[in-house]
């Protein structure tokens, strides 16, 4: 028998569905409405931000806690869009949330100990934690509302838990939490003296006039929570890849203790430039919500003209729909066959559930797209489904 060469903590993590159905839309030739990146560069002033300051030398290793002027954009930014007061040992930079939620769990969490997450969960979620080696205890966000259900946020705690890892604005669903479920989540968390991390990188993209809340605001939970966000969605700069930490110094401290031994920094001239994002272009991400919020009306639109349920998002860049009745055994199957039917791809959102009677029919779309492109995609569905 052959002596398998992977560590146990990464068996059956594999690739990430993303990459997986980008490279089939690459491939096929298929319109990509799957990997949630925008078709659009954010504002062409941070980009010269960043040639700037690469012709004036800053391409050498940036302090591991981040370069000044982005913490004290961060800084800036809590404080004026949030009344949250920081100093620079409360902020370190990281590679995109994605590094942050990485050092997070490295961080803080030990073998064994319970971390409650919402179910549909970003992907990284399930394998940073396996690599942690805690254990995933999911309360499920059900359709067609994907409210919290708070009995069952209380029942998944238990004595061994140790931390509520939380995103909201939440993806895959578009649910923005309210004010009164972040209020039982804080009554939980303050009850069982939990750490919560909040995973907040859609925090300026919420649609219909609705208020993106940061956990930590509200009483009790500034010095338990622990605020994850990035520029690559509020800016349309995902591929820059930074993001940051924010809150107690000792929970700050302990993401930084994990990504010294990840990337230690990165994004030496990128750094600056998201700098100058945050401290100028508060009119960016305002003007793409407005846009998004176009555009979601559009693709739902379309979608809903075809023989699925169509669950309207609050906020993110994704919309999720009810295939069931195109026959296929999963969402999965569907979206494996709909470049060679339709030309399309789409992310089947039971690869995020553990309950795939919850999630084994839902479909995941992206509509942070241009508007020919969402257009041509649902014109090739009209046609091929």
């Amino acid at each position: 028998m052959a002596i398998s060469r992977t560590a146990r903590r990464l068996e059956g993590i594999g690739s990430t569905i993303f990459a997986e159905m980008s490279a089939l839309a690459v491939r096929t030739g298929s319109v990509n409405l799957g990997q949630g990146f925008p078709d659009a560069d954010g504002p062409p002033a941070v980009i010269e931000a960043a040639v700037e300051a690469m012709r004036s030398g800053r391409n050498q290793y940036p302090p591991g806690r981040g370069t000044p002027d982005l913490l004290d954009a961060v800084i800036a930014h809590q404080q004026r869009h949030y009344g949250i007061s920081l100093d620079r040992s409360q902020v370190v930079a990281t590679t995109g949330a994605t590094e942050a939620i990485a050092g997070a769990l490295l961080g803080l969490v030990d073998p064994g100990d319970e971390v409650v997450m919402l179910e549909p969960y970003y992907d990284s979620y399930v394998a940073v934690l396996q690599m942690a080696g805690g254990v995933r205890r999911p309360v499920t966000l059900r359709a067609p509302s994907f409210r919290l259900d708070i009995d069952a946020l209380r029942n998944a705690v238990t004595s061994k838990t140790k931390l509520i890892l939380l995103n909201t604005p939440h993806n895959p669903t578009g649910t923005v939490l309210t004010l009164a479920e972040l209020e039982a989540v804080a009554a939980v968390a303050i009850e069982h003296d939990l750490i919560v991390v909040t995973d907040e990188v859609y925090e300026h993209l919420v649609f219909d006039g609705r208020e993106h809340i940061p956990l930590a605001t509200l009483p009790g939970m500034f010095d338990r929570t622990l605020t994850i966000s990035s520029a690559g969605k509020s800016f349309s700069f995902t591929g820059w890849k930074v993001g940051w930490a924010s809150g107690p110094a000792s929970l700050v401290a302990a993401v930084e203790g994990a990504k010294n031994w990840l990337s230690y920094s990165s994004g030496a001239p990128l750094q600056p430039a998201v700098a100058v994002a945050l401290n100028h272009h508060d009119d960016f991400p305002l003007a793409l919500t407005k846009e998004l919020q176009d555009k979601r009306d559009r693709l739902c639109d379309g979608l809903s003209t075809l023989d699925m349920d169509v669950f309207v998002p609050q906020g993110t860049y994704f919309v999720t729909t009810d295939v069931s009745r195109y026959g296929y055994p999963d969402g999965r199957a569907f979206c494996e066959a709909l470049p060679a039917r339709a030309g399309v791809v789409a992310i089947p959102s039971q690869v995020f559930y553990d309950d795939q009677a919850e999630g084994g029919q839902l479909v995941r779309w992206a509509f942070c797209k241009e508007v020919g492109v969402i257009d041509e995609g649902l014109r090739r569905l009209r046609s091929g489904l």
